[in-house]
Protein backbone atom coordinates (compact mmCIF):
# COMPACT_ATOMS: atom_id res chain seq x y z
CA UNK A 1 0.00 0.00 0.00
CA UNK A 2 1.37 3.56 -0.69
CA UNK A 3 1.71 6.25 1.22
CA UNK A 4 -1.05 8.52 0.09
CA UNK A 5 -3.33 5.42 -0.16
CA UNK A 6 -2.04 4.51 3.44
CA UNK A 7 -2.93 7.82 5.00
CA UNK A 8 -6.50 7.97 3.45
CA UNK A 9 -7.38 4.98 4.78
CA UNK A 10 -6.52 5.63 8.41
CA UNK A 11 -7.62 8.97 8.59
CA UNK A 12 -10.60 10.13 6.48
CA UNK A 13 -10.40 12.47 3.17
CA UNK A 14 -9.97 15.79 4.74
CA UNK A 15 -7.00 14.70 7.15
CA UNK A 16 -5.78 13.09 4.07
CA UNK A 17 -5.68 16.23 2.50
CA UNK A 18 -3.77 17.85 4.94
CA UNK A 19 -1.32 15.82 5.49
CA UNK A 20 -0.24 15.65 1.64
CA UNK A 21 -1.09 19.55 1.73
CA UNK A 22 1.88 19.67 4.58
CA UNK A 23 4.10 17.16 2.90
CA UNK A 24 7.32 16.31 5.06
CA UNK A 25 6.89 18.97 7.53
CA UNK A 26 4.01 17.68 9.04
CA UNK A 27 5.99 14.51 9.57
CA UNK A 28 9.26 16.09 10.78
CA UNK A 29 8.38 18.97 13.01
CA UNK A 30 5.63 19.22 15.68
CA UNK A 31 4.95 22.96 14.60
CA UNK A 32 5.80 23.22 11.24
CA UNK A 33 6.25 26.39 8.92
CA UNK A 34 2.62 26.07 7.49
CA UNK A 35 -0.93 24.18 7.41
CA UNK A 36 -3.39 23.95 5.20
CA UNK A 37 -6.74 26.26 5.62
CA UNK A 38 -8.48 24.00 3.56
CA UNK A 39 -11.82 21.51 4.32
CA UNK A 40 -14.41 20.29 2.22
CA UNK A 41 -15.88 23.19 0.58
CA UNK A 42 -12.66 23.86 -0.89
CA UNK A 43 -12.72 19.95 -2.10
CA UNK A 44 -16.19 20.81 -3.18
CA UNK A 45 -15.14 23.51 -5.47
CA UNK A 46 -12.58 22.16 -6.87
CA UNK A 47 -15.21 18.68 -8.03
CA UNK A 48 -17.68 21.44 -9.25
CA UNK A 49 -14.97 23.10 -11.95
CA UNK A 50 -13.59 19.42 -12.58
CA UNK A 51 -17.51 18.58 -13.55
CA UNK A 52 -17.84 21.51 -15.60
CA UNK A 53 -15.13 20.45 -18.03
CA UNK A 54 -13.60 24.09 -17.89
CA UNK A 55 -10.47 24.50 -16.35
CA UNK A 56 -8.85 27.84 -17.72
CA UNK A 57 -9.44 31.19 -15.94
CA UNK A 58 -13.42 31.61 -16.50
CA UNK A 59 -16.15 33.00 -13.80
CA UNK A 60 -14.74 31.67 -10.88
CA UNK A 61 -12.15 33.68 -11.19
CA UNK A 62 -14.00 36.40 -11.82
CA UNK A 63 -15.84 35.36 -8.91
CA UNK A 64 -12.92 35.89 -6.48
CA UNK A 65 -11.59 38.46 -7.79
CA UNK A 66 -14.60 41.06 -7.07
CA UNK A 67 -14.41 39.71 -3.48
CA UNK A 68 -11.08 40.17 -2.91
CA UNK A 69 -11.66 43.82 -4.20
CA UNK A 70 -14.38 44.24 -1.90
CA UNK A 71 -12.21 42.67 0.51
CA UNK A 72 -9.53 45.47 0.29
CA UNK A 73 -11.95 48.50 -0.44
CA UNK A 74 -9.95 48.37 -3.71
CA UNK A 75 -11.66 49.61 -6.82
CA UNK A 76 -10.20 46.94 -9.31
CA UNK A 77 -8.33 43.15 -8.40
CA UNK A 78 -6.70 40.81 -10.82
CA UNK A 79 -5.90 37.52 -10.12
CA UNK A 80 -2.70 35.78 -11.60
CA UNK A 81 -0.90 32.38 -11.61
CA UNK A 82 1.47 33.99 -8.37
CA UNK A 83 2.59 36.09 -5.81
CA UNK A 84 5.82 36.75 -8.20
CA UNK A 85 3.41 37.31 -11.39
CA UNK A 86 1.82 39.63 -9.42
CA UNK A 87 4.69 41.52 -8.83
CA UNK A 88 5.86 41.45 -12.92
CA UNK A 89 2.58 42.33 -14.11
CA UNK A 90 2.46 45.23 -11.88
CA UNK A 91 6.15 46.75 -12.36
CA UNK A 92 5.27 45.92 -16.47
CA UNK A 93 1.89 47.87 -16.41
CA UNK A 94 3.63 50.89 -15.62
CA UNK A 95 5.94 51.00 -18.81
CA UNK A 96 2.40 50.80 -20.77
CA UNK A 97 0.79 53.70 -19.04
CA UNK A 98 -0.36 57.02 -21.07
CA UNK A 99 -0.75 58.68 -17.77
CA UNK A 100 2.60 60.72 -16.90
CA UNK A 101 2.33 60.02 -12.96
CA UNK A 102 1.78 56.36 -13.48
CA UNK A 103 4.28 55.52 -15.91
CA UNK A 104 8.01 54.04 -15.81
CA UNK A 105 10.21 54.06 -18.16
CA UNK A 106 14.36 52.00 -18.44
CA UNK A 107 16.74 54.08 -16.54
CA UNK A 108 13.80 55.12 -13.88
CA UNK A 109 15.48 54.78 -10.18
CA UNK A 110 13.58 52.68 -7.84
CA UNK A 111 14.18 52.65 -4.19
CA UNK A 112 13.78 48.78 -2.45
CA UNK A 113 14.19 47.41 0.65
CA UNK A 114 17.36 45.52 1.50
CA UNK A 115 15.55 42.41 2.86
CA UNK A 116 12.70 40.44 0.38
CA UNK A 117 12.10 37.76 -1.84
CA UNK A 118 13.74 37.68 -5.31
CA UNK A 119 10.86 38.23 -6.85
CA UNK A 120 10.35 41.55 -5.51
CA UNK A 121 13.72 42.88 -7.52
CA UNK A 122 13.67 40.48 -10.57
CA UNK A 123 10.98 42.27 -12.44
CA UNK A 124 12.62 45.56 -11.63
CA UNK A 125 16.05 44.45 -13.26
CA UNK A 126 14.42 42.36 -16.11
CA UNK A 127 12.36 45.80 -17.01
CA UNK A 128 15.48 48.05 -17.30
CA UNK A 129 15.22 50.09 -13.78
CA UNK A 130 17.81 51.15 -11.38
CA UNK A 131 17.21 49.88 -8.17
CA UNK A 132 18.62 51.61 -5.13
CA UNK A 133 18.90 49.40 -1.77
CA UNK A 134 17.94 51.06 1.81
CA UNK A 135 18.49 49.34 5.05
CA UNK A 136 15.53 47.80 7.25
CA UNK A 137 14.63 49.24 11.08
CA UNK A 138 15.97 46.16 13.50
CA UNK A 139 12.58 46.18 14.82
CA UNK A 140 9.71 46.39 12.19
CA UNK A 141 11.79 44.87 9.60
CA UNK A 142 10.40 47.18 7.04
CA UNK A 143 11.92 50.45 5.63
CA UNK A 144 14.14 52.33 7.98
CA UNK A 145 12.37 55.79 7.39
CA UNK A 146 15.49 57.58 8.35
CA UNK A 147 17.52 55.48 5.60
CA UNK A 148 14.68 56.26 3.12
CA UNK A 149 14.34 60.03 3.68
CA UNK A 150 18.11 59.82 3.31
CA UNK A 151 17.73 57.94 -0.05
CA UNK A 152 15.29 59.52 -1.90
CA UNK A 153 16.80 62.49 -4.30
CA UNK A 154 15.57 64.28 -7.58
CA UNK A 155 16.35 60.76 -9.30
CA UNK A 156 13.82 58.49 -7.79
CA UNK A 157 10.35 57.89 -9.10
CA UNK A 158 9.05 55.04 -7.36
CA UNK A 159 9.43 53.25 -3.93
CA UNK A 160 8.22 49.85 -3.77
CA UNK A 161 7.25 49.25 0.17
CA UNK A 162 7.21 45.61 1.16
CA UNK A 163 5.54 44.74 4.25
CA UNK A 164 7.32 42.01 5.84
CA UNK A 165 5.99 39.10 7.20
CA UNK A 166 2.51 40.54 8.07
CA UNK A 167 3.62 44.17 9.20
CA UNK A 168 2.44 47.02 7.12
CA UNK A 169 5.32 50.00 6.70
CA UNK A 170 4.32 53.45 8.45
CA UNK A 171 2.58 55.04 5.38
CA UNK A 172 1.53 57.64 7.10
CA UNK A 173 5.45 59.19 7.52
CA UNK A 174 6.20 57.61 3.70
CA UNK A 175 3.40 59.64 2.01
CA UNK A 176 5.10 62.77 4.08
CA UNK A 177 8.06 61.90 2.43
CA UNK A 178 6.83 61.62 -0.88
CA UNK A 179 4.34 64.66 -1.04
CA UNK A 180 4.72 66.82 -3.97
CA UNK A 181 6.78 64.63 -5.50
CA UNK A 182 6.62 63.01 -8.43
CA UNK A 183 7.21 59.45 -6.60
CA UNK A 184 5.14 56.57 -7.02
CA UNK A 185 4.51 54.19 -4.20
CA UNK A 186 3.84 50.49 -4.77
CA UNK A 187 3.48 47.81 -2.29
CA UNK A 188 4.62 44.17 -2.17
CA UNK A 189 2.29 43.19 0.55
CA UNK A 190 2.49 38.99 -0.26
CA UNK A 191 3.39 37.81 2.99
CA UNK A 192 0.54 41.11 4.56
CA UNK A 193 -2.74 39.95 3.67
CA UNK A 194 -5.43 41.19 6.23
CA UNK A 195 -3.03 43.54 7.96
CA UNK A 196 -4.39 47.40 8.43
CA UNK A 197 -2.86 50.39 9.07
CA UNK A 198 -4.77 53.18 10.32
CA UNK A 199 -7.77 51.25 9.41
CA UNK A 200 -6.61 50.57 5.75
CA UNK A 201 -6.50 47.08 4.21
CA UNK A 202 -1.95 46.79 3.69
CA UNK A 203 -1.42 47.21 0.22
CA UNK A 204 -3.83 49.87 -0.73
CA UNK A 205 -2.00 52.93 0.36
CA UNK A 206 -0.18 52.87 -2.97
CA UNK A 207 -0.79 53.42 -6.70
CA UNK A 208 -0.93 48.94 -7.13
CA UNK A 209 -0.53 46.87 -4.52
CA UNK A 210 0.57 42.62 -4.82
CA UNK A 211 -0.85 39.52 -2.55
CA UNK A 212 0.22 35.83 -2.94
CA UNK A 213 -2.20 33.16 -2.23
CA UNK A 214 0.53 30.21 -2.19
CA UNK A 215 0.11 27.52 0.09
CA UNK A 216 2.01 28.75 3.20
CA UNK A 217 0.13 32.07 3.04
CA UNK A 218 -2.87 33.60 5.10
CA UNK A 219 -4.78 32.01 2.32
CA UNK A 220 -4.11 29.44 -0.33
CA UNK A 221 -5.66 28.90 -3.67
CA UNK A 222 -2.33 26.17 -4.26
CA UNK A 223 -0.49 28.87 -6.21
CA UNK A 224 -1.69 32.51 -6.99
CA UNK A 225 -1.55 36.07 -6.80
CA UNK A 226 -3.41 38.63 -6.93
CA UNK A 227 -2.85 42.88 -7.90
CA UNK A 228 -5.37 45.43 -6.58
CA UNK A 229 -5.66 49.22 -7.93
CA UNK A 230 -7.87 52.33 -8.37
CA UNK A 231 -7.25 53.41 -11.51
CA UNK A 232 -9.10 51.96 -14.50
CA UNK A 233 -6.53 52.25 -16.77
CA UNK A 234 -3.56 50.26 -15.54
CA UNK A 235 -6.06 47.52 -14.46
CA UNK A 236 -7.07 47.33 -18.03
CA UNK A 237 -2.98 46.81 -19.02
CA UNK A 238 -2.83 44.19 -17.17
CA UNK A 239 -5.68 42.62 -18.28
CA UNK A 240 -4.45 42.48 -21.67
CA UNK A 241 -0.80 41.46 -20.42
CA UNK A 242 -1.92 38.95 -18.08
CA UNK A 243 -3.02 37.00 -21.67
CA UNK A 244 -0.64 37.31 -24.49
CA UNK A 245 -1.56 41.05 -24.68
CA UNK A 246 -4.61 40.58 -26.43
CA UNK A 247 -7.53 42.46 -26.04
CA UNK A 248 -10.01 39.53 -25.89
CA UNK A 249 -10.79 40.47 -22.37
CA UNK A 250 -10.56 43.96 -22.71
CA UNK A 251 -14.38 46.31 -22.26
CA UNK A 252 -15.18 47.50 -26.23
CA UNK A 253 -14.35 51.11 -25.22
CA UNK A 254 -11.23 50.74 -23.00
CA UNK A 255 -8.26 52.47 -22.01
CA UNK A 256 -5.72 50.24 -23.91
CA UNK A 257 -7.07 50.57 -27.45
CA UNK A 258 -9.94 52.34 -27.53
CA UNK A 259 -12.20 50.82 -28.65
CA UNK A 260 -12.68 46.80 -30.13
CA UNK A 261 -14.61 45.85 -33.28
CA UNK A 262 -17.75 44.36 -33.09
CA UNK A 263 -16.33 41.02 -34.94
CA UNK A 264 -15.41 38.61 -31.95
CA UNK A 265 -13.50 36.77 -34.68
CA UNK A 266 -11.52 39.90 -35.57
CA UNK A 267 -10.41 40.41 -31.78
CA UNK A 268 -9.61 37.00 -31.37
CA UNK A 269 -6.02 37.55 -31.85
CA UNK A 270 -5.20 41.36 -31.69
CA UNK A 271 -2.64 41.54 -30.44
CA UNK A 272 -1.67 45.55 -28.60
CA UNK A 273 1.33 44.56 -25.72
CA UNK A 274 4.25 42.59 -25.40
CA UNK A 275 2.77 40.72 -23.01
CA UNK A 276 2.50 37.38 -21.08
CA UNK A 277 0.96 33.73 -19.84
CA UNK A 278 -0.21 34.80 -16.01
CA UNK A 279 -3.31 33.24 -16.60
CA UNK A 280 -4.47 31.64 -13.03
CA UNK A 281 -6.59 28.21 -13.09
CA UNK A 282 -10.50 28.54 -12.40
CA UNK A 283 -9.63 26.02 -10.02
CA UNK A 284 -7.84 28.48 -7.74
CA UNK A 285 -10.87 30.94 -8.39
CA UNK A 286 -12.65 28.34 -6.94
CA UNK A 287 -10.61 27.84 -4.08
CA UNK A 288 -10.60 31.26 -3.09
CA UNK A 289 -13.71 32.12 -3.09
CA UNK A 290 -14.13 30.32 -0.22
CA UNK A 291 -10.52 31.00 1.37
CA UNK A 292 -11.80 35.16 1.56
CA UNK A 293 -14.74 34.14 3.79
CA UNK A 294 -12.20 32.49 5.95
CA UNK A 295 -9.72 35.57 5.84
CA UNK A 296 -11.46 37.37 8.76
CA UNK A 297 -11.27 34.78 11.07
CA UNK A 298 -7.86 33.32 9.94
CA UNK A 299 -6.27 36.20 10.61
CA UNK A 300 -7.98 36.78 14.22
CA UNK A 301 -6.57 34.20 15.12
CA UNK A 302 -2.74 34.97 13.88
CA UNK A 303 -3.35 37.90 15.85
CA UNK A 304 -4.36 36.15 19.18
CA UNK A 305 -1.16 33.79 18.84
CA UNK A 306 0.62 36.80 18.41
CA UNK A 307 -0.69 38.68 21.44
CA UNK A 308 0.64 35.87 23.38
CA UNK A 309 3.89 35.47 21.70
CA UNK A 310 4.23 39.59 22.87
CA UNK A 311 3.20 38.59 26.35
CA UNK A 312 5.81 35.85 26.62
CA UNK A 313 8.93 37.40 24.57
CA UNK A 314 8.68 41.15 24.27
CA UNK A 315 11.55 41.58 27.28
CA UNK A 316 13.25 38.99 26.41
CA UNK A 317 17.18 39.41 27.08
CA UNK A 318 18.49 37.74 24.12
CA UNK A 319 15.81 37.66 21.63
CA UNK A 320 14.14 40.26 19.45
CA UNK A 321 10.51 39.45 18.30
CA UNK A 322 8.86 42.13 15.70
CA UNK A 323 7.44 45.33 16.70
CA UNK A 324 4.04 45.78 15.26
CA UNK A 325 3.30 48.64 12.87
CA UNK A 326 -0.28 49.17 12.81
CA UNK A 327 -2.35 45.78 13.31
CA UNK A 328 -0.39 42.86 11.86
CA UNK A 329 -1.53 39.92 10.31
CA UNK A 330 1.57 37.78 11.61
CA UNK A 331 2.30 35.91 8.90
CA UNK A 332 5.08 34.36 10.58
CA UNK A 333 6.91 35.01 13.92
CA UNK A 334 10.61 36.44 13.34
CA UNK A 335 13.15 35.65 16.27
CA UNK A 336 16.14 37.92 16.35
CA UNK A 337 19.36 37.42 18.21
CA UNK A 338 19.90 40.75 19.43
CA UNK A 339 23.11 43.20 19.16
CA UNK A 340 24.44 42.52 22.18
CA UNK A 341 23.87 38.76 22.87
CA UNK A 342 26.55 35.92 22.49
CA UNK A 343 23.69 33.26 21.11
CA UNK A 344 24.43 32.18 17.61
CA UNK A 345 21.47 31.27 15.08
CA UNK A 346 23.51 28.00 14.28
CA UNK A 347 23.09 27.34 18.29
CA UNK A 348 19.31 28.48 18.35
CA UNK A 349 17.64 27.01 15.51
CA UNK A 350 19.56 23.53 16.80
CA UNK A 351 17.75 24.25 19.83
CA UNK A 352 14.04 25.43 17.93
CA UNK A 353 14.76 21.84 16.19
CA UNK A 354 15.17 19.84 19.11
CA UNK A 355 11.89 21.61 20.48
CA UNK A 356 10.06 20.64 17.09
CA UNK A 357 10.20 24.01 15.56
CA UNK A 358 10.66 24.52 11.97
CA UNK A 359 13.23 27.52 10.52
CA UNK A 360 13.17 29.36 7.52
CA UNK A 361 15.88 32.63 7.41
CA UNK A 362 14.06 35.52 7.43
CA UNK A 363 12.77 35.94 3.86
CA UNK A 364 15.80 36.31 1.87
CA UNK A 365 18.00 37.61 4.51
CA UNK A 366 20.14 41.03 2.91
CA UNK A 367 19.33 40.57 -0.32
CA UNK A 368 21.86 42.81 -1.31
CA UNK A 369 24.88 40.30 -1.14
CA UNK A 370 23.54 37.90 -3.42
CA UNK A 371 25.21 36.77 -6.84
CA UNK A 372 22.27 37.23 -8.75
CA UNK A 373 22.67 41.42 -8.02
CA UNK A 374 25.89 41.47 -10.16
CA UNK A 375 23.53 41.44 -12.84
CA UNK A 376 21.40 44.40 -11.61
CA UNK A 377 21.91 48.33 -11.77
CA UNK A 378 22.00 48.79 -8.40
CA UNK A 379 23.50 51.00 -5.72
CA UNK A 380 23.26 50.74 -1.89
CA UNK A 381 22.59 53.77 0.12
CA UNK A 382 24.57 54.08 2.83
CA UNK A 383 25.19 50.89 4.92
CA UNK A 384 22.89 47.74 4.98
CA UNK A 385 23.41 46.93 8.52
CA UNK A 386 20.74 45.94 9.69
CA UNK A 387 20.02 43.99 6.77
CA UNK A 388 22.83 42.33 7.72
CA UNK A 389 22.67 41.68 11.02
CA UNK A 390 19.05 39.83 10.40
CA UNK A 391 20.90 38.02 7.40
CA UNK A 392 23.41 36.38 10.23
CA UNK A 393 21.15 36.82 13.25
CA UNK A 394 17.65 36.24 12.25
CA UNK A 395 15.03 33.68 11.78
CA UNK A 396 11.53 32.74 11.84
CA UNK A 397 9.34 29.94 12.94
CA UNK A 398 5.38 29.49 11.69
CA UNK A 399 2.30 31.07 13.03
CA UNK A 400 -1.45 29.40 12.20
CA UNK A 401 -4.99 29.88 12.02
CA UNK A 402 -5.91 27.87 15.37
CA UNK A 403 -3.96 28.17 18.90
CA UNK A 404 -0.25 27.55 19.14
CA UNK A 405 -0.37 28.12 22.87
CA UNK A 406 1.51 25.14 23.31
CA UNK A 407 4.42 26.20 20.75
CA UNK A 408 4.32 30.03 22.51
CA UNK A 409 4.97 28.06 25.82
CA UNK A 410 8.07 26.17 24.68
CA UNK A 411 9.80 29.03 22.97
CA UNK A 412 9.46 31.26 26.24
CA UNK A 413 10.69 28.14 28.38
CA UNK A 414 13.35 27.92 26.06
Amino acid sequence: MGLATGILAETGHRSHLRLLCEGIAIMSFKYPLATTTWDEKEIAAMHRVIDSGMFTMGSQVKAFEEQFAKFTGSQYSIMVNSGSSANLIMIAALFYSKNPAHSLKRGDEVIVPAVSWSTTYYPLYQYGLKLKFVDIDLETLNLDIEQLEGAITENTRAILAVNLLGNPNDFQRIKQLISGKNILLLEDNCESLGATFEGKQAGTFGVMGTYSSFFSHHISTMEGGLVVTDDEELYQIMLSLRAHGWTRNLPKHNLVCGEKSDDPFEESFRFVLPGFNLRPLELSGAIGIHQIEKLPRLVKARRENAKLLQRSLSNHPEIMIQKEVGESSWFGFSLVIRPESELTRKGLIEKLNNLGFECRPIVAGNFAKNEVVKYFDSSVHGQLKNAEHIDKFGLFIGNHHYKIDEAITALSEL
